[in-house]
Order: C-alpha cells, then sequence, then structure tokens
C-alpha cells in the first residue's frame, strides 16, 4: 500500500539527499479563490495558501510544527511572561526596501482599527491597550506596541498567553507597508506591483477566475534556500477535473482528491497524500431566524444525521465524526483537549427517536407544519453532495423537507457575514494549534461569530480561561465553555477534517500543515 500518513503536526515531503535538483517551475490546483489577500484583515482559508508563500512575521512554523525564527532573529521574554522583544535580521520587502520595526507597529494597529474591518483582529487582545482601542473606549497610542529602533519591537501583554509565539506566526501578526496600504487600501492586495510582501515569493500575476502566479523574492532574505523560478496556483473548482489533469502531467500537485478516488489512489498512487488538519465542518444555525430559534428544532436536526454513513459512504474519507466544535489533536496541560469530553446529546450515527421527539416537543410533530427552511452554502461539488445527504437524512427520520442552495464563495461569504439565513455551511480550521482558536470565534462580538450567538456565561469561561495562569485551569475553562455552546446547539457538527492531495514524486520539500497552508519555500523539482 502506497498510501502514507503523515504526524498530526504537519504534512511533508522533505527533500532527498539522493538524486539531483533544479530550478524549475512548479503548478499547483487550488478549488477556491479568496476575496481578500490582505493579511492583517482576512480570515478566509482560501486566501492561505497565497498569503503564506508571499508573507512572513517574526516568526514562523518549520514542518515539525515548532517556531522558529523569521523576520525576527532572535527574542527575550520577560520573566513575568508580559514583556516580548525581537530582534529583526537585515529583511526586505519584495520590493527591496528594508523591513523595520515600525512596519509591524503600523500593521498591528491597523488591525485594531475597527473601521479597517479586520477578522481577527482579537488575536491582538492580549496586548495592553488593545481590546479598549479597537472597541473605541481607549487610544491607538495606549495600545503596548513600540519600535525603539527600526530593528527593536517590543509588546507587552495583559497576562501570560501561553501559546503567545504561535499566536505569532498568524497572518494577523505580519507587517504590511503603510505606504502601500494607504494609497490604495481596497486594492493594494489585487495588483502585483503594489502586493508587497516579505516572503519567498512575490505575485506577478493575478487572473481573476483562473491562476496567480509568482517568482522567486529575490529581495527574501533567505532567497538561496528558495530553489523554484515559478510558481502557479491554478484554479479549478472541481477536484475531478483537478485529478484528471494531475494524471495527465499537466500540474504538478492538487490541493484536493475526489473522495470516490480516494480509495484507488491510496494503493495505487506514490504521489497521494493524506494531511492531518486541525479542522471542523459544521453549519451555523441561525437562532434569530425561524424556525432555528426555537432549541428544540436545532436539537432535532443535529440529532437526526448519521456522521458514520456521512464520513464513511458520502465522503468516503478517514475524516472523524464531529460531535463537538474543537477537533482532536490539541493538547493543553498535557490533556488531550477531547480527551473525554461529553457528546452532548449527540451521537455518531442517527439517533432517529430522540430527534423525533425533539421535533415534537418544538410542535412539529412528524414534521407537521414545518416551516419552508433555506440551507445555503458556497458552490464546492463535494460540499453540496454532502448537503444533499443532509437533506436526504431529515426527510426521512424528521419527515421535513429543507431546501438547499449554493452560490459562488464571493457572493456566498458576505450574506453570511450579514446573518440572514436560516442554516448555513461554513467551518474552521485552526489558526494555531491550541482550543482559543475555535472557541474564540463565539465570543458576544466576535467578526468571526457568524450567527451573532451570545451568552455570558460563554463570554465569563472564555475570559476566565485567558485570565489564569494555570494551564489545567484554563484547559477547565474551556472544556466548560464549549459544553455550553454545544448543549445550546447552534451549530451542527458534521466531521473532522483529514486533507488528501497529490503532489508529484518529483517535487521534494514541499510540505502542508495541520494548519492546511502549503509551504513551496524549500520545494525543489528533480532533475
Amino acid at each position: 500500500m502506497k498510501k502514507f500518513v503523515l504526524p498530526l503536526v504537519a504534512a511533508a515531503l522533505l527533500a532527498s539527499t539522493a538524486g539531483s535538483y533544479a530550478a524549475g517551475d512548479l503548478t499547483y490546483v487550488v478549488n477556491n479563490e479568496s476575496a481578500k489577500y490582505d493579511p492583517g484583515t482576512t480570515a478566509e482559508t482560501f486566501a492561505a495558501p497565497i498569503i503564506g508563500n508571499t508573507f512572513e512575521g517574526l516568526v514562523r512554523f518549520n514542518p515539525e510544527n515548532e517556531v522558529i525564527p523569521a523576520l525576527a532573529e532572535s527574542w527575550e521574554i520577560s520573566d513575568d511572561g508580559l514583556t516580548y522583544t525581537f530582534h529583526l535580521r537585515d529583511a526586505k520587502w519584495s520590493d527591496g526596501e528594508p523591513v523595520k520595526a515600525g512596519d509591524f507597529v503600523y500593521a498591528w494597529k491597523r488591525v485594531l482599527d475597527a473601521s479597517t474591518g479586520a477578522m481577527n483582529a482579537a488575536m491582538l487582545y492580549p496586548i495592553v491597550g488593545a481590546e479598549a482601542a479597537f472597541a473605541g473606549e481607549g487610544s491607538a497610542d495606549d495600545i503596548a506596541i513600540s519600535a525603539p529602533d527600526d530593528k527593536t519591537l517590543t509588546f507587552t501583554l495583559n497576562q501570560r498567553v501561553p501559546y503567545m509565539m504561535q499566536l505569532l506566526t498568524y497572518t494577523t501578526f505580519f507587517p504590511v507597508r503603510e505606504d502601500v496600504v494607504t494609497a490604495d487600501p481596497e486594492g493594494w492586495t489585487r495588483d502585483p506591483a503594489t502586493f508587497i510582501g516579505t516572503g519567498p515569493f512575490r505575485v506577478t500575476e493575478f487572473n481573476q477566475g483562473e491562476s496567480v502566479v509568482f517568482e522567486k523574492n529575490p529581495n527574501y532574505y533567505d532567497a538561496d534556500a528558495v530553489s523554484l523560478d515559478t510558481l502557479t496556483f491554478r484554479l479549478i473548482p472541481d477536484p475531478a477535473t483537478a485529478l484528471a489533469a494531475f494524471e495527465a502531467g499537466d500540474v504538478d500537485g492538487i490541493e484536493a482528491v475526489p473522495a470516490p478516488e480516494i480509495p484507488r489512489l491510496s494503493v495505487e498512487s506514490d504521489g497521494f497524500m493524506v494531511v492531518p488538519a486541525l479542522g471542523t465542518t459544521y453549519a451555523f444555525f441561525n437562532p434569530h431566524q425561524a424556525p432555528l430559534d426555537n432549541i428544540h428544532v436545532r436539537k432535532a436536526l443535529d440529532m437526526a444525521i448519521d456522521r458514520t454513513d456521512i464520513v464513511e459512504f458520502v465522503l468516503q474519507s478517514a475524516d472523524t465524526p464531529a460531535l463537538g466544535l474543537v477537533p482532536p489533536g490539541m493538547n493543553v496541560a498535557g490533556e488531550e483537549f477531547t480527551e473525554g469530553r461529553d457528546t452532548f446529546g449527540l451521537s455518531e450515527t442517527a439517533d432517529v427517536e430522540g430527534a423525533q421527539a425533539e421535533l415534537a416537543e418544538a410542535g412539529y410533530p412528524n414534521g407537521e407544519g414545518f416551516p419552508d427552511t433555506l440551507y445555503v452554502t458556497y458552490s464546492s461539488p463535494p460540499i453540496e453532495k454532502l448537503l444533499e445527504a443532509i437533506q436526504q437524512m431529515w426527510k426521512e427520520n424528521l419527515n421535513i423537507d429543507v431546501a438547499i442552495q449554493a452560490t459562488e464563495w464571493q457572493v456566498y461569504y458576505p450574506d453570511v457575514q450579514k446573518v440572514e439565513y436560516q442554516i448555513a455551511q461554513m467551518g474552521w480550521g485552526a489558526d494555531y494549534p491550541h482550543p482559543m482558536t475555535f472557541l474564540d470565534n463565539f465570543v458576544t462580538g466576535s467578526p468571526n461569530n457568524l450567527n451573532n450567538w451570545s451568552n455570558a456565561d460563554y463570554d465569563a469561561a472564555i475570559a476566565a480561561a485567558k485570565a489564569t495562569g494555570d494551564e489545567a485551569e484554563s484547559l477547565a475553562e474551556m472544556r466548560k465553555a464549549e459544553a455550553i455552546l454545544m448543549n445550546d446547539h447552534v451549530i451542527l457538527p458534521q466531521y473532522h477534517r483529514y486533507n488528501y492531495m497529490m503532489m508529484s514524486p518529483e517535487v521534494t520539500g514541499f510540505w502542508r500543515s495541520s494548519l492546511n497552508v502549503p509551504y513551496f519555500r524549500d520545494a525543489e523539482i528533480a532533475e
């Protein structure tokens, strides 16, 4: 069997010591196109491949999931764990201008300006003055971020954050250039001439609906380590079409494999890769829209789907049924977060009798009188197939009809942000390997709280988890918060994800992280 499953922390094809390698051109297929490539403001997974290869921050992950130096060559943390001081290397932007500590100060304060619309501003809230500034209750001048000189960046936290170094690897903490951004705030990330970054590649072409083309960044601080001359991300929405292109030799890699082909490829292909992903696919129930404003309706829908059937027969994958928000694979205080977790009244197979009882409690016995309900999603053949299976389960188990509507991501996502739907397909992939990356999204007012759910007890538990310096206590508070969320049934958890992809065996040095970012910095193509 030629399939190989890589470690949970990362997936990598590490460079071989045998053979010879040459600079070259590599083409990689992506299935979705992002609407936004601004590292400071976006939260879109589909933007990660572009940003992850054109930008770097103070530190980065290596394939072993260790935090290593990037634009910072060294750093110190004060004895009380509150003040961080970073020393920048002699790095340049992709247009040759020097990277300065002030670029970070500008970028982070820009994220904390609410008018910018940054989706992950809460990541910076641990910094003194940050949350108050974002809320308009304090001045940006009071945010404890400073650049004593061009090579030194320092910031101070309100309390210890054990995962702060992991946070710093995320795009929200990447620098951006003030002169570039202010010259064209809305369009600078769509023009190769102004999409100025700090990473191993720089964009030469944005071909909307078709591709993004990169070239090696000659001004990258470690340019000698980059072998590829050009890199192309080709947009092919249908995974089956992408696989045909790969098997014909037209492309070097594809980010997703159609589910029906997984058994064959796992046996036959040296290029097949299984990449563990810290992600959960789920739908939002809108608790402000009938009939989802009734907890018994939400619980009935939650209980009536067969997650094992979804994984084994619909997805035909090694994904795992999801009964909670946080996926397995994250440890806090030496414990796996999901160990011993409650099922919240859910099961991996459908609890038909329990679901029917909940629906009757809501006033719809045997589905009688159930109102028109619409389940919206983004256009994606595998996801649409998944929703059709769920639709059929609800019909068979609850005798209700739920309509499905799919639209392109660029139209779909802004509509979901307005929270005007009844049920919306989404999910979340970890931004950093810690449960808080999932739990923070459901705090009242979070930009990623896309069903506007609010619970004071939940907010208090998250605040307590962040405030304590005791990791075991923090773990207990985070588990408490997840239970509050799940017992209110405001999401429909479906499965915890694995990624199935292809990469030519001739390509080495490529790796795709469990945070779902493909890295080409060290990729090489055999001669």
